[in-house]
């Protein structure tokens, strides 16, 4: 590089470090001014639950899941009940009943759920246990009656009150 190369390359460089510093300067405030602050983006609360049938009593996407899965189970039972005149004793007997699938049967986590089932001497007992419970994820409890149970306190059971 020969001097005037040089002599540009500084000028150059001197000349964006006072363009720099000129910008910075102009958007600094005034002296005594009051400093800008930005409001907070506002926090959008989730989209409320929109029910997915007139009287559907679930107060979340995943409650309405749940619950889905308990009716599917539920049907399936009458069905085999009215073909074998007993209840089947395990979800896989089930499976094929109804719009039960094998999957359906073999899967306990259903979402934010796990599903649980227990046969009994003439019947059974069908929970939908949360794995957090809160108001919208409250635990529900069905037995051979079809009756479907809920609960935000506790494991729901045939003393909780019953969902519509």
């Amino acid at each position: 590089m020969d001097k005037r190369q040089i002599k540009r390359l500084w000028t150059g460089a001197l000349l964006v470090g006072v363009m720099a510093t000129l910008s910075v300067w102009a958007q600094a405030p005034e002296p005594g001014a009051l400093p800008q602050t930005t409001a907070p983006a506002p926090v959008q609360a989730p989209a409320a639950y929109q029910p997915k049938f007139a009287g559907d009593p679930a107060r979340s996407e995943s409650e309405a899941q749940a619950l889905g899965y308990m009716r599917v189970v539920l049907r399936a039972q009458r069905e085999y009940k009215k073909r074998h005149n007993k209840f089947a004793e395990s979800l896989p007997a089930l499976a094929g009943t109804g719009s039960l699938t094998k999957r359906m049967a073999r899967t306990p986590e259903r979402g934010d759920y796990t599903a649980s089932f227990r046969s009994q001497k003439d019947g059974f007992i069908l929970t939908m246990t949360p794995k957090q419970m809160d108001s919208e994820h409250r635990s529900f409890y069905a037995e051979e009656d079809g009756v479907i149970h809920g609960d935000d306190q506790k494991a729901a059971d045939e003393s909780s009150p019953k969902i519509k």
